[in-house]
């Protein structure tokens, strides 16, 4: 009788390290000033592993020494950090048969970036929390303590668009001024390139849509009191209408989810009246009409997400590996 019991134990033992082994990483990608190893970081983490039991969970670092991991966030080539980053995640065998992603303010856009012009291992699931898919045609206001910030800022003001900001400064990466597009698209490093946006369409990459497409689902999560992003859209592909287009007809029956902008304040391009969108330069088009993009507003300021993300982390993350 011993014997049958140790066996069946061990069966049972096997099955429940099997279905461990079954569950989907996540990987996250923090924000603007924030560290991989932060205490919010670590929070969510342990959080996350209550809801998913066993799940193997990566926070993307560019230095693992905290301090510098933060200074990265602000100074450094995003281009060259996403190179880095794809090799990182290359290396860890757990994320070998692909993962769901979460990518908080600019670590969205940097793990679309991944995406798009990598994807090996695959990303599954993407979410992204108040990031800057349009960029921002504004730099946010620094904490008055937050000397890193007030640096950057400092130094993107005086020449967004010069070649060492696009180089050293990781915010003018993705600023996105519908002023001067011309400038943007030709100078830009960084954000005109994973959006497609070029002056000659010949040199639109065809794989950044294709690998896109191959998401499951992209949720694409705004703060409705965000004043950190500007335009706030961003987070839904949305962007600041220029102004010398202020004048033309545009439509208005979108069975979108509205913009929540005021109208007298500035508007706002939908995703679905973005060229990239109607052209489908990335892939996002194709996402949509296969009802693979939601559209969440969470109340709050940009990142504070109270209880927001716990559904979408209990709908979105865990899944088996096997039905990939």
């Amino acid at each position: 009788m011993l014997p049958s019991i140790v066996l069946f134990a061990g069966l049972v033992n096997l099955v429940f390290c099997a279905a461990l082994n079954d569950i989907r990483p996540l990987v996250i990608w923090h924000g603007l000033g924030d560290t991989y190893a932060s205490s919010g970081m670590d929070r969510f983490q342990s959080e996350v592993k209550e809801m998913h039991p066993g799940i193997f969970i990566h926070s993307i670092f560019i230095d693992e020494d905290p301090n510098a991991d933060q200074r990265a966030s602000f100074y450094g080539n995003v281009n060259q950090q996403i190179v880095q980053v794809a090799q990182q995640l290359a290396d860890i065998p757990e994320l070998s048969r692909g993962f769901d992603a979460i990518g908080f303010s600019q670590g969205g856009q940097f793990l679309r970036g991944y995406v798009e012009r990598n994807n090996s291992p695959p990303v599954h699931n993407l979410i992204t929390f108040g990031s800057q898919h349009m960029g921002i045609s504004d730099l946010p206001v620094c904490n008055p303590w937050d000397l890193l910030c007030q640096v950057a800022r400092r130094a993107a003001n005086r020449g967004v668009y010069s070649e060492w900001a696009q180089e050293n400064l990781v915010q003018a990466q993705y600023f996105r001024d519908p002023q001067r597009l011309l400038q943007y698209i030709s100078s830009g490093s960084f954000l005109p390139d994973i959006n497609n946006e070029v002056l000659l369409p010949s040199a639109r990459n065809s794989s950044y849509a294709d690998n896109l497409a191959s998401l499951n689902k992209l949720v694409l999560v705004l703060f409705l009191q965000d004043k950190t992003v500007v335009p706030k859209e961003s987070a839904w592909f949305g962007s600041e209408q220029p102004l010398e287009d202020l004048t033309m007809d545009q439509p208005s029956g979108l069975d979108q989810t509205p913009m929540l902008s005021a109208p007298n304040i500035k508007d706002i391009i939908p995703m679905r009246l973005q060229n990239l969108y109607k052209e489908d330069w990335i892939g996002l088009r194709q996402l949509d009409e296969s009802g693979r993009i939601d559209f969440v507003a969470c109340q709050g300021e940009h990142m504070q997400i109270g209880d927001c993300w716990k559904d979408l982390v209990v709908e979105w993350v865990g899944g088996s590996l096997s039905a990939n």
